[in-house]
C-alpha cells in the first residue's frame, strides 16, 4: 500500500513541477497569481485521504480520527510541508505540496502527526502569550523541537534538538518545556553575530510560492486564526480531541489530553467576577482637598471623600436555557462577592428586547423569570447599560444571540457567563471576558436553595487571571 502511495506521490510531484515550470513563463508575461489547477487540487486531496487512512489504521489512530475533522487547504507560500490554524470555528490544516510531495509516505504522516501535536499540546494559546517577549525564528524552533522529539523519521530538514543545539551551541536536553527552550534559544541568538543556516531577519520576502523548508514562515497562518478566548479555544480543542480519543494513546499525548480537560473543568469565572467588582468598587477615600472631620485643625491629618455606588448590572437572558436553579446558584455567588463593596445591582430581564428592569439586595429579592417570548439579542442591552453609565455588567446567557453588536460598550467592562446547554459565544467580537458556569451536578428546587450552606472556594484548582480587553 505504501509503495503505490509513494509512487502516486511521484506522479503527483511531476505534475505539480510541470505547471510550476508553465506558471514561471506565464508569470513573466502576464503577472498570473499562483493558482493550481482544480483536478490537481482534486487528486492533491484524494491522495492525502489515502495517507490519512494510513493514520486511521495505524496503532495510534488518534491522529487519523483527529484530522478527519479538521478543514484541509492549499497554501504555496508556508514554509513547511504542513502547517495548521483555528479559522471560521474549525482546525484547519494547510498543505505545500511543493514540500510535501517529495517527502517518503511515513515522513508524510508525522507532518500531520506534527501539527496535530501543535494543537494538543496548546502551543496555539502559549505562543499567544511568548509572542511579544520572544522573536518569530525562537519561538519557531523552540514550539518544533517539542514536538519533534515525539515524532521519527522526521523531514530531513527539520527543525529537530540535535538540530538546534548544533546551529546555535546549545545543550538543550529532550522533553524540555516549551518556554525553558525559547529562552535559551533566543539568548543564543542574541549572541550570534551572524548565521549562514538559518536566518533570524524577519524580511523575508512574502512570495507566492515556497519550495524548501523555512523556520521563519512555518508558523505564519496562527496569525490569521480567530482571535477568541483561549479558554474557548481549549473547549474546541477537547470537542476535536474526545472525537478522535478511540483506543489507546501514548504517556505524552494522554499527558497532554489530561491538561485540555482539567483546564476546561476549572472554570472559576467567580475569581474574574472577584477581581473586576474590586477595580469599580467604591467607598471612602483619603484626601487632602478636605479636613479630617475629628481634627479639622490638625493639617496633617487628610480628609475623607466618599465615593459614588458603583453601578453592576446583571442580564438574564430569559429565551435561554438557563435554568432558575442554574442562575439562582449563580447569583448567590455574585452576592458572596460584592457585599464587601458599596455596590448598587439592578437585574435586567432580556431576550430580544428588555423586559423587565429591577433592583436587588439579596438573593431574595430575586424575581421569577417569565417564558421567553422572542430570540435573543444582546444590543438591547448594551445600549441601555450605555445610557446609564454602568460600571460592570454581567450578562447570563446560553450564547446564542447575534453575531455584531448594534453599540459598542461604553466606559464599563463586560462578563459574558453561558450556561445551559450553550458551547461558544456568538458574538464575533464580544468586548469583554467570556466564561462559562459549571453544570450542576443535580437540580436543586427553588424552595430548597436558600437553605443551602457555602463553604466557600477551593484555591486548588484556580487558573492564571488576565483582565486584557
Amino acid at each position: 500500500m505504501k509503495n503505490a502511495l509513494q509512487a502516486e506521490s511521484i506522479l503527483l510531484g511531476q505534475k505539480l513541477n510541470i505547471w510550476a515550470d508553465n506558471h514561471m513563463r506565464l508569470e513573466e508575461k502576464e503577472q498570473r497569481a499562483a493558482t493550481l489547477p482544480d483536478d490537481f487540487v482534486k487528486e492533491f486531496f484524494a491522495f492525502v485521504s489515502k495517507v490519512s487512512l494510513q493514520l486511521v489504521d495505524a496503532k495510534d489512530n488518534f491522529y487519523g480520527y483527529f484530522f478527519f475533522q479538521m478543514g484541509k487547504e492549499i497554501r504555496l507560500n508556508i514554509g513547511s510541508a504542513t502547517a495548521v490554524t483555528f479559522k471560521d470555528a474549525k482546525y484547519v490544516m494547510y498543505f505545500n505540496p511543493f514540500i510535501f510531495l517529495p517527502l517518503t509516505i511515513e515522513q508524510m504522516e508525522n507532518c500531520i502527526r506534527h501539527e496535530i501535536l501543535h494543537i494538543v499540546f496548546q502551543h496555539l494559546q502559549r505562543a499567544r502569550d511568548l509572542r511579544d517577549h520572544y522573536s518569530k525564528l525562537a519561538l519557531n524552533l523552540a514550539m518544533d523541537i517539542v514536538v519533534n522529539t515525539y515524532l521519527h523519521p522526521l523531514p530531513d530538514d527539520a527543525a529537530t534538538l540535535d538540530w538546534v543545539n548544533l546551529q546555535y551551541h546549545l545543550y538543550l536536553t529532550p522533553f524540555g518545556t516549551l518556554e525553558n527552550y525559547v529562552d535559551e534559544i533566543e539568548t543564543a541568538l542574541k549572541n550570534r553575530e551572524k548565521t549562514t543556516t538559518v536566518t533570524d531577519d524577519d524580511n523575508t520576502a512574502q512570495t507566492d510560492i515556497l519550495t524548501k523548508f523555512d523556520p521563519l514562515r512555518t508558523h505564519d497562518v496562527w496569525n490569521e486564526a480567530d482571535t477568541i478566548d483561549a479558554q474557548l479555544l481549549g473547549r474546541f480543542t477537547e470537542k476535536y480531541v474526545d472525537s478522535a480519543n478511540h483506543g489507546q494513546v501514548s504517556d505524552h499525548l494522554a499527558n497532554a489530553i489530561a491538561a485540555i480537560k482539567d483546564s476546561n473543568r476549572t472554570l472559576p469565572w467567580h475569581f474574574y467576577l472577584k477581581k473586576l467588582a474590586g477595580t469599580v468598587a467604591s467607598g471612602n477615600k483619603k484626601t487632602t482637598a478636605r479636613r479630617n472631620r475629628r481634627q479639622p485643625d490638625r493639617l496633617d491629618l487628610r480628609g475623607e471623600l466618599r465615593n459614588y455606588k458603583a453601578k453592576i448590572y446583571i442580564a438574564l437572558d430569559i429565551s435561554g436555557s438557563i435554568s432558575d436553579d442554574e442562575f439562582k446558584q449563580a447569583m448567590e455567588e455574585v452576592f458572596q462577592i460584592v457585599r464587601e463593596y458599596k455596590t448598587e445591582i439592578t437585574v435586567i430581564q432580556c431576550d430580544d428586547q428588555i423586559r423587565k428592569v429591577y433592583k436587588v439586595r439579596t438573593i431574595k429579592d430575586l424575581m421569577a423569570r417569565p417564558a421567553g417570548r422572542g430570540g435573543t439579542s444582546y444590543s438591547p442591552v448594551i445600549e441601555y447599560a450605555n445610557e446609564h453609565k454602568i460600571d460592570l455588567l454581567l450578562y447570563f446567557t446560553d450564547g446564542k444571540g447575534e453575531e455584531v453588536l448594534r453599540t459598542k460598550p461604553s466606559g464599563y467592562k463586560i462578563l459574558w457567563l453561558i450556561g445551559g446547554n450553550g458551547d461558544s459565544l456568538s458574538l464575533k467580537e464580544p468586548c469583554g471576558l467570556v466564561k462559562y458556569l459549571k453544570p450542576m451536578l443535580e437540580e436543586t428546587p427553588a424552595s430548597e436553595f436558600f437553605f443551602v450552606e457555602k463553604g466557600g472556594y477551593s484555591m486548588n484548582n484556580q487558573e492564571d487571571i488576565s483582565l486584557i480587553f
